[in-house]
Parts: structure tokens; sequence; C-alpha cells
């Protein structure tokens, strides 16, 4: 098994997201990149502890490879936008790879590039690439909420898009 971890803004969008594919084991809601211990929701959302809303994936490379969680990742959310995606705004909610790995890194420059350089964006992407270096889970409110709550009007707005959007193109990745 290896991990990855993404920034993608609301880390419910993102652990809904990457639950449903082949190859990967469980997806975790948290925060990374920044500098508080044992960070709450409550200091994370305040802004001032330089974590990341973000989802620590586990999954086995035999089945689905980083490059193609990368790219799912890229194409899933609006890697365009500084700290924010959509109604939610702060460096909480920053686009991110935390690598962990030097080939997780160079995959991950290599998509950005590839994606710069085919101008497949209008604007150019801002996502992060920095080395992991702390994880800490979300509390238990946080963990499997979209399938928990598929009826709240969030889900329902923000994360079925996704979701389907994952479904028109990568079917072949997402578990039956």
């Amino acid at each position: 098994m290896q991990t990855a971890t993404f920034a993608t803004g609301c880390f419910w969008c993102t652990e809904a997201i990457f639950q449903r594919l082949i190859g990967v084991s469980s997806v975790l809601p948290g925060y990374s990149g920044g500098q508080t211990e044992n960070p709450t929701y409550e200091q994370v959302s305040g802004g001032k502890t330089g974590h990341a809303e973000c989802t620590q994936i586990q999954f086995d490379s035999t089945q689905i490879s980083f490059e193609k969680l990368v790219e799912i990742f890229f194409n899933l959310h609006d890697p365009t936008t500084l700290n924010a995606q959509g109604a939610d705004h702060g460096t909480q909610y920053r686009s991110a790879i935390f690598y962990h790995s030097e080939e997780q890194k160079q995959i991950a420059e290599k998509i950005k590039k590839l994606l710069t350089d085919q101008k497949h964006y209008s604007n150019p992407i801002v996502t992060e690439i920095t080395q992991f270096t702390n994880f800490y889970p979300a509390e238990d409110y946080h963990q499997n909420f979209y399938n928990n709550n598929p009826n709240s009007a969030y889900c329902q707005i923000v994360i079925n898009p996704k979701l389907q959007k994952l479904l028109k193109e990568y079917s072949s990745q997402v578990q039956k």
C-alpha cells in the first residue's frame, strides 16, 4: 500500500471522490501542511494554523497508479484558484499535493507542467507541490461525510456534480 495526501478545498468532496476508486482502500479527511499540532476544525477554519483541509489516501499501486490519482485530483477541482474552492476561501482551502517520495514529487510536477503546457486551464495552475510533513485526522463528524449525509444540501449541490463527473470521465476506475 502507498499513501497520497491531497488538498482540494473541502475534504468532504475529496473523500467522496477518492473513496469510489478501485484500488483505494481508505480515505481519511484531516489537516496537513501547517505548524499547529493536533489542530481542531475550528482552529484550521480560522486560517491561523497553516494547515489545509485534505485527505490521506491509502491505495494499492498495482490497481491504481499515483499518476492516475494526480490526474483525477487535477480534473475534479479547480487548481487555478488561489486559496479558494467555490464558496470556501482561505489558505485552509488551497490546492496542494503533499508528496511522500521523490517519485511522487516528480509525477506531480510532470502532470502540472503538462497541463500548463497544454493550456488545459485558462488561468495558471496554483497547486502547491510540497513535501509531506504531518497529517492530523479530522474529527469524527467529518469522517465519511457524504456517505452519512447524501441528502444534505451541500452534498446535493457541491459533491454530487463532482461524483457525476467522476463517473462520466473515469468509469473504468470507479468501483461498481
